[in-house]
């Protein structure tokens, strides 16, 4: 079972909401961007005059660097407190998204999408450990859940209308429309930064770091934890990079209609967010987290089946919900884990999520080169199955915790 505290949180429930509210919506406009390019490769394959295969590097050369980054930035937010690293952090998305609508080229567009994963992966790992300070271990799932289902709907927004405005605008405009809505979060995140924390006391040294980094995978939960957080990311972003293909070569679609097919990925999320988040507090996390590998799976199947338009769609609205399903629940176990270097734990959480997200894009993309869609999506499928029947098992230990009854002050 895991080892919490019930301590009553330093902020009010107002604040605490408050900040949950412009923490949500600057991870909605992270992701928005992050998944904005995935349903253009072929659009902007043919813009720059490249491969498919070369333009879908434009996702994991976001990805990855954001998740390696991630590491520096949890124990960088331990050294100098969390306040300087999520302004930065936010504020770099902003300049460096704007800068990528000044790309000439693909190598270049993907240089700039290298660089703003490095200088923006500082604001959803710190999100997601602010959650863990201010919250109680067993009220986190629904502010999780929220945030998780910001990220969700980022994601649905950004693969649907970003596809649509780009027909419109053109992809330029739409970095430069990010960038120019990513400065209200950073100004409301800027009035309220006395909730985001001050420097702690004393800061690490440098060995005292990497033990806490062999100290996060000391124990059978964390190791587990951590594994399923990565493949789990492997297999969504795998599956999700190269939809816009998938539905451009099997249907025939343009970008209205690619968008429109992805309208429901990041609806479940979006709506059922706190709801999933919730029944984790109240019921525990043992089913939930194997369910939800189970409707990816035969969301996957379904996709491999070679559906109809209809039945696709609602496929990948099934893919969303299973996410929606595990890894908020994941980040709710996360919390838990680091103790007073809670920075840290949720660095290495996201470390895992988006390397995870940029290694499932690759490796996705050159078994597609290899074998086509069928093979990639039920290979993916396969193991995603294995990872649900063994998840009955792994995860049987996290029940539900009750809250003690407060003492009337």
């Amino acid at each position: 079972m895991p080892n919490i505290t019930n301590s009553r949180p330093p902020h009010s429930n107002e604040q605490r909401q408050a900040l949950l509210w412009i923490l949500a919506a600057a991870t909605f406009l992270i992701f928005f961007q992050a998944y904005m390019v995935a349903p253009l490769i072929p659009r902007l394959s043919a813009v720059f005059g490249v491969s498919i295969q070369t333009m879908g590097f434009a996702v994991p050369a976001y990805l990855i660097p954001y998740g390696i980054a991630t590491l520096l930035y949890g124990v960088l937010s331990d050294y100098i407190g969390r306040r300087q690293i999520l302004l930065c952090s936010l504020g770099a998305f902003i300049v460096l998204t704007a800068c990528t609508a000044t790309a000439p080229s693909a190598r270049v567009l993907i240089l700039w999408r290298l660089v703003t994963g490095l200088g923006a992966s500082g604001v959803v790992p710190l999100a997601l450990a602010l959650m863990g300070a201010v919250f109680p271990y067993q009220e986190r799932g629904r502010p999780l859940g929220w945030l998780f289902g910001a990220m969700a709907g980022g994601a649905a927004f950004g693969s649907t209308v970003g596809v649509i405005l780009e027909a419109v605008l053109g992809w330029r405009f739409l970095f430069i429309g990010v960038a120019v809505v990513g400065m209200l979060p950073f100004v409301l995140l800027f009035r309220h930064r006395s909730l985001l924390g001050e420097k702690p006391a004393e800061p690490q040294p440098v060995g005292e770091v990497l033990q806490g980094y062999r100290s996060l995978l000391a124990t059978s939960r964390s190791r587990v934890t951590y594994l399923y957080v990565f493949w789990n990311a492997m297999f969504h972003s795998g599956v999700f990079t190269w939809l816009g293909v998938y539905l451009q070569r099997r249907y025939g679609l343009g970008e209205l209609g690619i968008g429109l097919a992805l309208l429901g990925y990041g609806v479940p999320g979006l709506f059922l967010g706190p709801v999933i988040g919730r029944a984790a507090d109240r019921f525990g996390r043992r089913w939930l987290i194997p369910a939800g590998f189970a409707v990816s799976v035969l969301a996957v199947a379904a996709l491999a089946s070679g559906p109809s338009l209809l039945l696709a769609a609602l496929a990948v609205t099934a893919l969303s919900l299973g996410y929606d399903m595990t890894q908020p629940l994941f980040a709710g176990i996360v919390t838990s884990l680091g103790g007073k270097r809670g920075g840290q734990a949720m660095g290495f959480n996201v470390f895992a999520l988006f390397t995870g997200f940029g290694l499932g894009s690759l490796c996705f993309g050159a078994l597609l080169k290899r074998e086509g869609f069928v093979f990639s999506l039920t290979a993916f499928a396969v193991i995603q199955l294995s990872f649900t029947l063994a998840a009955f098992w792994l995860f049987r230990a996290e029940r539900h915790v009750a809250l003690p009854h407060p003492r009337a002050s």
